[in-house]
This record gives C-alpha cells, structure tokens and sequence, in this order.
C-alpha cells in the first residue's frame, strides 16, 4: 500500500474523531506528495515518498529549533504535535551506535582520512541513511569519526 492511500484512510479517520491537529498534519503530508508528483508528472515510489517525508520533518525541526531560540513556546509546541504526526510514517530512527556503524564502514571502504574528505563521506553514506537518521545527526558523527583518523 502506498503512502498515499495511507494518508487517505488516515485523514478519514481523523475526520471522523475531529483530530483537527492530526487532521492538518496529514493534509499538509498529502499536498507536499502530490506536489512531487505534479512536478515529476508520474506516481511516486515508496524512495520518492521517503524523500518527502523527510524534507517535510527538517522543516519542522529546523522550526522548532528557531521557535525555541525565539522563546516562542507557544508555536513549538504546535510544532511538537506536527513532529510527532509525521515521526508515525516514518522508518524507524537508527540509534547513535547504528549511524556510527555505518559510518565508519564507508569512511574504511572510501578510504577517507582527513576531514577534507568530509564531503566524500558524506556524498556516499547519505543514501544508506536517508529517512533513517537526521542529517545532522549524521553530519555530526562524520566529522567526530574524520577527526579521529588525523
């Protein structure tokens, strides 16, 4: 099943118990993934849509952090609820421990051994991690592990 009609019975069911919060959410999910669609001019696969799904969460977390510094409670909250609702269609995050793994496998098959070769690490291990873990996140590590090595 598609995450398309995914969103669909989910906005049904929403509609049904008034989850006004839920509701949004998912109407904004299905719009971002329709727009794809309109702009690629074909169905998405479940690659495309994983891809959606991500942007749509670093918007929201990207948000919230600049709501935070701004002392804006209010409005992170709000975006709290958004985060919470989106983490649902998501894959499961990896840990800390996973990402390190992982990275430090394409750091040995690359041969990267400076952070000047950050880019190169990072240009390889992003797709084996996408949706999986924040970019951030990742970025972080790669350059702990980078620095390591020199």
């Amino acid at each position: 099943m598609s995450l398309l009609t995914t969103l669909n019975d989910d906005i049904k069911t929403a509609m049904k118990s008034k989850d006004k919060d839920t509701l949004s959410v998912l109407r904004m999910l299905k719009a971002a993934i329709q727009n794809e669609q309109i702009k690629t001019n074909r169905d998405l696969d479940g690659e495309e849509e994983l891809s959606v799904l991500s942007r749509e969460m670093k918007q929201r977390r990207d948000s919230l952090s600049e709501f935070e510094k701004a002392g804006r409670d209010d409005l992170a909250d709000k975006v709290k609820i958004e985060i919470t609702i989106v983490e649902k269609y998501m894959p499961k995050q990896l840990s800390d421990e996973e990402i390190r793994q992982i990275v430090q496998r394409v750091i040995d098959q690359t041969g990267a051994t400076s952070s000047k070769e950050f880019g190169k690490v990072m240009a390889a291990v992003m797709p084996q991690l996408k949706g999986k873990a924040d970019g951030n996140q990742v970025n972080t590590i790669v350059k702990e592990l980078l620095q390591e090595r020199e």
